[in-house]
């Protein structure tokens, strides 16, 4: 644990010189949820929201979140993403619509933002398309889970 990255000797945030680092295969995998009301969770699952098909347009939005995450987040590094997938599943016993994305790529630096932005979307586009008739959903748990390459390695959340 070297201390915070984007920060240097006088507190002025910058971006992180990665110029030195090696090129290595990287892989981020990140989930999150959405809970609804049960009469929300039958429309996804019947296709009848007048916005049409949720978990379509959700997927599409993650991927795009992915690819626009330096936009997003300050001192992130445009990256050359190789792959983005967003997966959505229906838990009607739950009530929720759970989300995971995988991002990968060969470069100097991790995924873990594009991943955790493309959940983020995808979730906050669920959101989107179900609040006319279900204000009180409920985006919940985003977390990292998974990331491989660079220097730190394997990381798998509890």
């Amino acid at each position: 644990m070297g201390g915070l990255t984007h920060f240097d000797g006088d507190g002025n945030a910058v971006m992180v010189d990665v110029s030195a680092k090696a090129e290595t295969g990287r892989v981020a995998v990140a989930r999150g949820s959405v809970f609804m009301k049960p009469e929300t969770m039958a429309l996804i699952q019947e296709r009848g929201l007048k916005k049409g098909d949720v978990l379509s347009v959700a997927r599409l939005a993650g991927i795009m979140g992915a690819k626009r995450t330096p936009d997003l987040i300050p001192l992130c590094h445009p990256l050359a993403l190789s792959s983005v997938g967003v997966d959505l599943s229906l838990d009607p016993e739950a009530s929720a619509v759970h989300i995971e994305a995988t991002c990968k790529l060969v470069g100097r630096t991790g995924v873990e933002m594009e991943a955790l932005t493309a959940v983020s979307v995808a979730a906050l586009t669920v959101y989107d398309m179900c609040k006319a008739v279900d204000k009180g959903m409920r985006i919940d748990n985003i977390r990292l889970v998974r990331k491989s390459g660079g220097k730190s390695g394997l990381y798998e959340a509890e």
